[in-house]
Order: structure tokens, then sequence, then C-alpha cells
């Protein structure tokens, strides 16, 4: 795939205060991405970065092979052939829906206009009777979605978005990120996404940078993030588990001080006696019978979840920890159970 946009080793501060630093990435055309993290990671100062709103400490910013942004050149944002959508909409309150689409639009003739806002209804859903209307007639949904216009009418290379679901319920906003999805994947438009919702970024993008700590952690697909996290670090923000230290035997075992003697169908690259860290999940771990030499828990409670039930155990080193079962089981709360591990290949990581 053809690069569109490449960062480089790139670093932004405020008043000396640097925000991130190091960070490298590239946005591919017509691929989806996401810059996720906790709130004041220096997502938003990266995406203001790329679009030309915050000035650049050190590195560079390219789109098609051609500078924009670096500490001594920046070029203006209209210049750059992206498009913002902003996590308040930004929407002119004295315009109407179709006034607020034509804003960027300048250089095309009334008819051309008129024609172009007529393509962008149709293409977020929205009515003409609605283009007459003001921002403040719509709902939220509604007045992201002519944000969404707004951003689209110029045909941007790239679509830059903070936050553009967050004002919104649950129930909408994962329906409208994936409409939004579909609607950028038909247009062969490229897009940042900013947000610190994991399920909706694993759910709408073809890669996704972990931000962290000043520095993009790493940037890869949705699958190997979560199956392959490069530390602990992303593996722990991208789902919930527990790590545990133990020796490896051979590549497939490892002895855990708390989970015991630990078989996995395949191998995990790590040196034969070796200290190693292994992530958990939840869904990874099952409470069973008692049996010699297996790790104890004492179960502490338990929370229905209608496909699966949640419970807390306290293992007999002290550490309370979850697993998850999607089988029904009778055990009750204060009763001894075996733990017991089921993953082919664990997460692992060297200490």
């Amino acid at each position: 795939m053809e690069a569109l946009l490449h960062v480089e080793d790139l670093s932004c501060a405020y008043d000396d205060h640097l925000i991130v630093e190091g960070v490298n990435f590239s946005v591919n055309r017509g691929e989806i991405t996401c810059l996720l993290g906790p709130s004041g990671c220096g997502k938003t100062t990266v995406l203001r970065a790329i679009a030309g709103f915050s000035p650049v400490h050190k590195g560079c910013i390219s789109m098609s092979g051609e500078e924009v942004s670096s500490a001594e050149h920046t070029r203006v944002p209209e210049h750059r052939k992206m498009g913002m959508v902003f996590q308040d909409y930004a929407l002119f309150p004295h315009l109407s829906v179709s006034d607020n689409i034509c804003f960027g639009l300048k250089g095309l003739s009334s008819t051309e206009q008129q024609a172009r806002v007529a393509e962008l209804l149709a293409l977020v859903r929205l009515s003409p009777e609605q283009a007459r209307r003001y921002p403040h007639e719509l709902s939220g949904g509604q007045q992201q979605r002519v944000a969404l216009a707004r951003a689209l009418a110029p045909k941007p290379q790239l679509l830059l978005m903070d936050e553009p679901f967050s004002n919104l319920d649950t129930d909408l906003r994962t329906q409208l990120s994936l409409e939004v999805r579909d609607i950028l994947k038909a247009q062969g438009i490229a897009a940042i996404v900013v947000t610190h919702d994991q399920q909706e970024a694993f759910a709408i993008s073809d890669r996704v940078g972990i931000l962290a700590e000043q520095t993009l952690q790493q940037w890869a697909t949705p699958r190997e993030l979560y199956h392959e996290p490069v530390n602990a670090m992303v593996a722990g923000f991208v789902g919930k588990g527990e790590l545990f230290t133990g020796r490896c035997e051979t590549a497939t075992r490892v002895q855990s001080d708390e989970l015991g003697l630990l078989e996995f169908a395949e191998p995990f690259c790590m040196p034969e006696g070796n200290e190693v860290q292994l992530f958990i999940r939840p869904a990874d771990l099952l409470p069973v019978e008692v049996e010699s030499g297996s790790a104890c828990a004492t179960v502490l409670g338990q929370e229905f979840l209608g496909a699966a039930t949640l419970y807390q155990l306290q293992l007999d080193s002290g550490r309370v920890i979850e697993a998850e079962a999607r089988v029904p089981l009778s055990i009750d709360n204060g009763e001894r159970v075996g733990v017991s591990v089921s993953v082919h290949r664990p997460i692992a990581f060297g200490i």
C-alpha cells in the first residue's frame, strides 16, 4: 500500500513541557487508523500537529511525500488536503446545515455547491428538509453527521477526527462509528481517529497506535495489539489481565509460583531457565476441581454477565484475580477451587 502520511520522530511541546517525543508511524491511502490511549497522553496534540494547528518541536510530518510540518517549517492547515472533525463538532450556529457544509466550497459555483451538498446529505443520511435547519435544531447524532459532511465537502485525502463520538450515547456511538467507517471506505478516504475507547478503536480501525508515557508504544492491527502486544503496558491497556512471574523449563512449559506448572500448546520463544512474565486474561482462567499440585483459590464473588460468569478468586498467595467461565458452574462463594490456565500460546515478556 502507498503511504499517504508519514510521521517521523515527532516531538511536541508546550512552553518547554514535552508532550510527546519520538513518535513514528505512517497512514496508507484509504486506511482508517486510530490513536488510542488514556486522557492526557498526547493523542490530540499529535492530531493537531498533523492538522497544522500545533507546532512541531522536533521531527517532521509529510503528506504525499511532501513535508508539511517540521521545527523550521509549517504549511498552513488549509493547504494540507486534510479535513477535521472536532470533538464538539464546531458547527456554525448561525448557519443552516446546508451553509455549514458549503463553508469549505468557496471555489465552486453556486450550482456546483448545491450538487455537492445534495451528494453529501445522501452520503451521511440527512434529508433535504434537515438541510434547512440550524445546528441547535438537530440531535447530537445528526450534528455529528453534519460535521462529517462539512469535513468531507472539499474531498480531503485525509480526515482527522478528535473524539468524534464521545458526546453520543453508547448505542448511537457504536452505530455511527461503524457508519462512518463504511462511508470513509466507500469514498477511499484515509482517516486518523483519536479516542480513548478501545472497543471503538478496534471496531473501525485497520491499524491502531497506543500512546502512553509520552511516546507511541505500538502501531499495529487490532488483532496484533491484542494477541502480540510489545510490552505489559500495551497488554494491560487493550485487555484486562494479570502478570504472573515464572521460569521457563522448556519452550512450552513455565513453572509459576502462583499458578504452578503451566503447559502450552505452542512455544513462545523464551530461552530455558529465563525468568518470564506471563500476561493472562480472565478468559484464559477457569475455576475447576482442586487437584494435587495445581494452583488453588477461594471464591470471593461472582458476577453473571449473560454469556459468561466472572469469578473473583483469591489465590493462596493472597492475590485476587478474575476468571471468566462461559460454561455453567455450580460454585458457591467461599468454596475452594483449582485454577486452570487454558491458552495455546501465552503473551510473554522477558524480565
